[in-house]
């Protein structure tokens, strides 16, 4: 029995033109009917609960038809409850009231307001306590101290706000008035004895945590302001490299503070005036930006390549002065041979020409001056990827001093004189030295001739031989003499290739690729030497050096 009346089949027929239905027909259709409907729904209840939600929609239906492969309902959606009216006559026939819409009214109406875009971006709310000064964060000052009384009090279109004020950074009195000698020191005694003794402290005391962001954000409001002071710089550097040193504290929140005012120090069109050693400044930065990327770079993926990126384009950037280029190329050579090899030494040649116009430019000896120690950079740099690269290489391998006997024309293998004393047939057919001195005597073809280890070091029993001079031996047969020839002939090639084979075998493979790629350095050194001359052969060390040369 179906809970669906042939009734409502008999309407739904007459709905779509099927007047003549039979009473049986619909009496058959209707438990198909239910079945049909009873699936859409379950598919659609489905689809409710994997939306999270308790209520099913028009949508969730629609969903399970689509899966059905049936076309969906087709007619505008809303996101009122739907309102279904019995209908007249019908006490199980009920219909949703649709409203007659007139088009002019729909053009005439008013446009509804476009909906704003959904965006994220992100922001610090708050570091270690402070609340940065950013406009995303509203200052304590603006935010108005509510009443009591008000707190709850809300217009009713807008959403409940939960306004907090920010946690104050509270700070000892000994650690305030640690701060402020450090910085009174920083910047009018940078050279005293006293600073030196702060700088100690800054790398080893274990309870200055709190005052890392402090420290920071005076490195990089010191530097913006003080690019003319020479010794407020470097002192800067100095108390940053003291912050790295220190194993209690950690910097790496703040590196995004710290890094712009670092590569300052290094790329810098001027730090101090001309009569301060800025090379000096620029040097121990390079040095800073390397152990930087050397200890947080396994954190931040994109560390040394923006870096390498921001010095390769103001090296390759011929509008940058010659102390902006010394000091990218002493911040590439810092980070290592891995970076020089691929991105400084392809582009040395042409900057070399570059700077050779300036070095024959002999009316400004100042620009001449910087030219000669960006040369020094220079060379340096690429002497030290050279030097690193060719001391990883082992001490070639050689076969062992006794494993070869050397003869007047050819090296013997030790193993041939074995395997002459193991082959007795041999010796049996060729007549022993001292027959031959007895009976006829033998000459040698000359004094240069090589004779075997078999033949003259030992007899068959194992004897010491007489001594003959090339006068004694002479000619007694010519067939023995041209028969041992050929018979040592071929038992040497023979031996000779067994030897070269058995040894061959021992090359291991990592070797072949060590020669392989101690080719490669050999032509990197040629190319170099092309460039810079005898300058570069002071980099190269001394048992390598005789391979090139």
């Amino acid at each position: 029995m179906s809970i669906v009346p042939k009734e409502t089949v008999e309407v739904i027929a007459q709905s779509v033109g099927i007047n003549n239905l039979s009473p049986d027909a619909a009496l058959a259709l209707a438990p198909d009917v239910e079945y049909r409907m009873r699936e859409i729904i379950q598919e659609g209840i489905k689809k409710m609960h994997h939306s999270k939600r308790t209520t099913l929609t028009t949508d969730d239906v629609d969903s399970a038809l689509s899966m059905r492969n049936v076309e969906p309902i087709y007619g505008f959606a809303s996101g009122d409850p739907l309102k279904f009216k019995r209908a007249l006559g019908h006490n199980d026939l009920f219909y949703i009231e649709d409203k007659d819409v007139d088009f002019k009214d729909v053009i005439e109406a008013p446009l509804p307001k476009a909906p704003l875009d959904t965006s994220l971006f992100c922001h610090w709310l708050a570091i270690e306590g402070v609340q940065p000064a950013i406009p995303e964060n509203v200052p304590v000052e603006v935010i108005p101290t509510l009443p009591e009384t008000k707190k709850t009090e809300q217009k009713s279109d807008e959403l409940p706000v939960d306004i907090r004020l920010p946690v104050k950074h509270v700070l000892s009195r000994e650690l305030q008035l640690y701060f402020t000698k450090i910085t009174e020191l920083a910047i009018s005694k940078p050279d005293s004895v006293l600073f030196k003794e702060a700088l100690v402290s800054l790398a080893t005391d274990s309870g200055l945590h709190p005052l890392v962001p402090y420290f920071t954000c005076f490195v990089e409001d010191e530097v913006s302001r003080g690019l003319n002071d020479f010794k407020l710089l470097f002192a800067l550097m100095r108390l940053v490299w003291s912050l790295l040193q220190n194993p209690h504290i950690h910097v790496e929140p703040y590196l995004h503070q710290v890094m712009p005012a670092v590569v300052t120090c290094v790329i810098a069109k001027r730090l101090g005036n001309r009569a301060d050693n800025h090379w000096e400044l620029r040097d121990f930065t390079a040095k800073l930006v390397a152990t930087i990327c050397k200890r947080f770079g396994h954190n931040y993926s994109s560390l040394q390549s923006r870096l390498t990126r921001t010095l390769i384009n103001t090296f390759l950037d011929c509008k940058r002065t010659l102390n902006q280029h010394y000091g990218a190329i002493q911040g590439l050579a810092a980070l290592g041979p891995n970076v020089v090899r691929p991105l400084l030494l392809p582009n040395v040649e042409a900057y070399l020409v570059f700077l050779q116009d300036i070095l024959q430019n002999q009316n400004k000896e100042m620009t001449r001056h910087e030219a000669w120690r960006v040369y020094g950079a220079l060379l340096g740099a690429a002497g030290r990827s050279v030097y690193d690269l060719l001391k990883v290489f082992p001490i070639l391998p050689s076969p062992p001093a006794d494993s070869f006997w050397k003869t007047n024309t050819r090296v013997i293998g030790s193993s041939e004189a074995h395997k002459r004393k193991a082959d007795t047939e041999e010796l049996e057919q060729q007549p022993s030295p001292k027959k031959m001195v007895i009976d006829g005597p033998v000459a040698s073809s000359s004094n240069n001739t090589a004779i075997t280890v078999g033949e003259t070091g030992a007899n068959a029993a194992g004897e010491p031989e007489a001594e003959t001079s090339s006068a004694q031996m002479q000619t007694g047969d010519d067939e023995v003499k041209d028969k041992d020839k050929d018979k040592d002939d071929n038992n040497n090639n023979r031996q000779g290739r067994k030897d070269s084979s058995r040894y061959g075998s021992r090359t291991p493979a990592h070797l072949k690729q060590v020669w392989k790629d101690d080719l490669n350095s050999g032509q990197v050194v040629l190319s170099l030497f092309e460039v810079f001359g005898e300058g570069i052969m002071s980099f190269i060390p001394a048992p390598e050096m005789s391979l090139f040369l």
